[in-house]
């Protein structure tokens, strides 16, 4: 009898892997909307240094990214919460659990969709080159090559930036005399406007939002690589959350009310894709 007992209890011990995962799945412990809804907020992670999509107003995120997010939470039912890091800690604190989602201006990559699961875009991302409008040296992106250029550290633009360049040398020329890289895009314009730079890469829907808040100080140069989109992610296991986000998002495509949005962030419309915007092997 003790043999016999002594068996069930190992048999039940074996099988208590597969029910407490049977159980976390069926009670919503792998449910990332039943523990947002739960809780009672959505934390979203970002960087508030990239208007026009976020930034500090008056002690709060503000920015198109929010207008949109709160249209997810209010769907919700839910608080929002945001956690501000630097750009170079965004994605690294999402894996490590520290916010539910990135609502930060993450432009779609190979890599990057890969490892992580990505919501419809909120807008286009075209690289581009900025330069100060009273600085005649540079008329087109060729003219690029010999100068000192900034982007942000680890970012979308500092790759576009290191391509444009390789591209620059393929073609004869010397490339830049300098890539700079800063921790925030703000940091790249002080430096442009301190003549510590002579042009600064990131995209193009970003510097359109610029030159509307500083008229006269700035030109864009001309695109220096191919359209690519922005959008949010989050963690590839949790795709009922990036799922429900897009669906919201596409409501708003479908309502006009996001285009009333970008009118407002951006002073110009761009399309909201449904489909294409994922590379190949995306999550």
């Amino acid at each position: 009898m003790q043999s016999l007992d002594r068996r069930r209890v190992l048999k039940a011990l074996a099988a208590m892997p597969l029910v407490a995962a049977s159980f976390n799945r069926a009670y919503g412990e792998e449910d990332i909307l039943a523990k947002i809804k739960a809780r009672g907020k959505l934390i979203a992670g970002t960087e508030a240094t990239y208007p026009p999509f976020d930034f500090i107003k008056d002690g709060k995120v503000v920015g198109y990214g929010r207008d949109i997010l709160e249209n997810v939470t209010r769907k919700l039912n839910v608080e929002l919460e945001y956690v501000d890091l630097p750009w170079a800690g965004v994605l690294p604190g999402l894996l490590a659990g520290k916010f539910d989602m990135v609502a930060a201006g993450v432009n779609i990559t190979a890599e990057r969709a890969a490892r992580f699961a990505f919501t419809l875009p909120i807008s286009e991302a075209a690289p581009a080159a900025l330069k100060r409008k009273s600085d005649g040296s540079i008329k087109t992106v060729e003219d690029l090559s010999g100068k000192v250029v900034g982007t942000q550290l680890s970012s979308a633009g500092e790759q576009s930036s290191r391509a444009f360049d390789e591209k620059l040398k393929a073609a004869g020329k010397p490339g830049y005399k300098e890539l700079k890289t800063f921790v925030s895009y703000t940091e790249c314009y002080i430096a442009l406007m301190n003549n510590t730079v002579d042009a600064v890469i990131q995209n193009k829907a970003s510097f359109g939002a610029l030159i509307k808040e500083r008229p006269g100080l700035f030109d864009i140069v001309g695109n220096i690589g191919d359209l690519r989109y922005i959008a949010w992610c989050t963690r590839p296991e949790e795709k009922a959350l990036r799922d429900f986000v897009s669906d919201v998002i596409l409501d708003l495509r479908n309502s006009g009310k996001i285009y009333e949005l970008q009118d407002k962030w951006f002073g110009f419309r761009m399309e909201i894709p449904t489909s294409g915007y994922l590379p190949t092997g995306a999550v």
